[in-house]
């Protein structure tokens, strides 16, 4: 069902609410909808919560916070609140919207600390934000303002989140800073550069943090640079350790590794039992030409496990060897127990751009099982000509970026899918450094398939429990919650609840924009809020907006 909820005008034009589909400005009474005010450092109300997240609370976190990108280390993105539910979700209202001020292509995680909210924008003009909401009304109660230097970026200016620890809310911004900030006032604390932005470097994730160290990795996979992932003193910024991606012991000719891609885009898992962060990487550069770089280009398109303490390897899983298809893995891994010859291991999984589930086991990195299919697939391995080939998934999916969700009730893993057929096609691969080097050219097919998936997989069994086709490709993330609930959004401005179990989809919402972010689930003094931003997506060019938007069930 679609809600006709009134509205609280606030700041907010007639004109939006009119986009939003909630009626006009005369009839403004259900909620409440703030505007972030432009650059301002003083006159916000005071931060009275206690916003110092300590290591207890994030290894122990309560089921009322959404204290990490994942909400938990194990990135399952699973909510253990129930008050929304499958039966009562149809009646689930907005209660607040919040506008940034930064219309762009908005994917970022919040962060809710004890009421606070801590959101990152896009960058828009040169500048990026973290503010800091009431998570109840959207009211804003600091923000902190970057101002962005030399940048190169090739899919979009998106920023994917904070982490908040420690005191800190820490924060990645496009031309490489990690910016360390006063969690509870927004006021600047240290930063310290972890890449170089004139050689094609650029940050977009959102930072994971654990034992007083903060880790980061990259995007920036189309330019001829090295991959890695490092972790930074988290009191100060200093470097602790570095480990680069790409192998430079025999699986690379020549010395092809030095520029041969393999970023960290997303945030890690961390298993704390058995000290490790683990991880997914992108494509090999050139991304589609592999003339140069003959081998399996060991460790792109893999599942990679490091030890905490030094970044030494543990183990990787490649999911593909010699990739010329931009088939990267960049979704998150999420951590969740499987079965495996009849025994429960402990496990990773990841939705790679290949279309499968990939789920390995977490003690050796080796493969237990890959899915169904959860796209279309059809030449998906002819090698690019100069004459054109046409391939299913294409080079966005497969899933993309997008987080996935795992439930523990259903054991399920709900996964974004995107169908976009494309003919990939052969040129030269010159190497100029600081400029974007793909090997080939993409393109989508006028009239062809353009379609995504939404898709709910068992972990025990890799097969398909339900699936359902939305009319355009997906790219956002999942939410699963103990209310036996799946949390979507849609490029077209749809925020969907399915239940988990069945696929029936049971409530949406229009926003307007394309909600191409994850969403979330928290608890303020008793009453449970799902939370999403909308604002759409550069990749495939969603439209765009600004919003934090906040549910709860009616008050009773």
């Amino acid at each position: 069902m679609r809600c006709k909820c009134n509205l609280l005008i606030g700041m907010a034009s007639s004109a939006m609410l009119l986009a939003l589909g909630m009626g006009s400005a005369a009839h403004a009474r259900a909620i409440e909808v703030y505007k972030a005010p432009v650059a301002k450092t003083s006159g916000y109300p005071e931060i009275k919560a206690n916003v110092d997240v300590s290591q207890h609370m994030l290894q122990h976190p309560s089921n009322d916070n959404w204290l990490l990108h994942g909400r938990t280390y194990s990135n399952d993105r699973f909510s253990p609140l129930k008050q929304i539910d499958a039966g009562n979700v149809k009646t689930l209202t907005p209660v607040a919207i919040a506008q940034t001020g930064f219309t762009a292509s908005f994917e970022t995680t919040p962060i809710v600390v004890n009421g606070v909210m801590y959101v990152s924008t896009p960058m828009v003009n040169s500048k990026q934000a973290v503010i800091a909401m009431d998570a109840t009304t959207g009211r804003t109660l600091w923000k902190f303002t970057h101002d962005t230097g030399t940048h190169q970026i090739c899919c979009g200016p998106e920023n994917r989140g904070v982490a908040v620890a420690y005191g800190k809310a820490y924060f990645l911004t496009v031309d490489n800073d990690l910016i360390a900030l006063n969690a509870k006032t927004g006021k600047k604390l240290w930063s310290t550069s972890v890449a170089n932005a004139q050689a094609g470097y650029s940050e977009t994730m959102a930072p994971q943090v654990y034992d007083h160290k903060v880790f980061v990795g990259s995007a920036g996979g189309e330019w001829p640079l090295r991959g890695f992932i490092a972790a930074y003193n988290a009191d100060n910024g200093k470097q602790v350790w570095r480990f680069n991606t790409t192998d430079s012991h025999g699986t690379w000719s020549g010395k092809s590794w030095k520029t041969g891609g393999g970023t960290v885009w997303t945030t890690p898992a961390i298993d704390a039992k058995d000290g490790l962060i683990i991880f997914s990487t992108g494509n090999p550069n050139p991304d589609l030409n592999g003339k140069s770089r003959k081998g399996k280009n060991l460790y792109t398109d893999s599942l990679i496990a490091l030890h905490l303490n030094n970044g030494k390897m543990a183990w990787y899983y490649q999911e593909l060897p010699h990739d010329v298809w931009d088939y990267d893995a960049v979704s998150n891994v999420l951590l969740f127990d499987a079965k495996e010859n009849g025994h429960t291991v402990p496990a990773v999984g990841e939705a790679g751009k290949v279309g499968w589930f990939f789920i390995v086991n977490r003690k050796t990195g080796h493969l237990i099982r890959k899915s169904q299919p959860f796209v279309k697939m059809w030449h998906m391995f002819s090698k690019p000509t100069k004459k054109g080939v046409k391939t299913l998934p294409g080079a966005n999916g497969g899933s993309e970026w997008s987080p996935p969700a795992y439930s523990p009730m259903t054991h399920d893993v709900y996964v974004l899918g995107l169908n976009q057929l494309m003919t990939y096609t052969t040129k030269g691969a010159k190497t100029i450094p600081g400029t974007m080097r793909l090997g080939s050219t993409f393109k989508n097919v006028k009239g062809g398939l353009q379609d995504g998936t939404f898709t709910a997989i068992n972990v025990n069994t890799g097969k398909i429990d339900w699936q359902k086709t939305v009319p355009q490709p997906m790219v956002g993330g999942a939410l699963a919650t103990a209310g036996n609930l799946a949390f979507v959004g849609e490029g077209d401005g749809y925020f969907d609840a399915y239940n988990a179990t069945t696929g029936k989809r049971l409530w949406r919402f229009y926003l307007g924009a394309g909600v191409n972010a994850p969403p979330i689930a928290y608890k303020v003094n008793g009453r449970e809020y799902i939370a999403v931003a909308a604002g759409g997506n550069f990749q495939i060019g969603y439209p765009r907006g600004d919003l934090v938007a906040i549910f709860a069930l009616p008050k009773s």
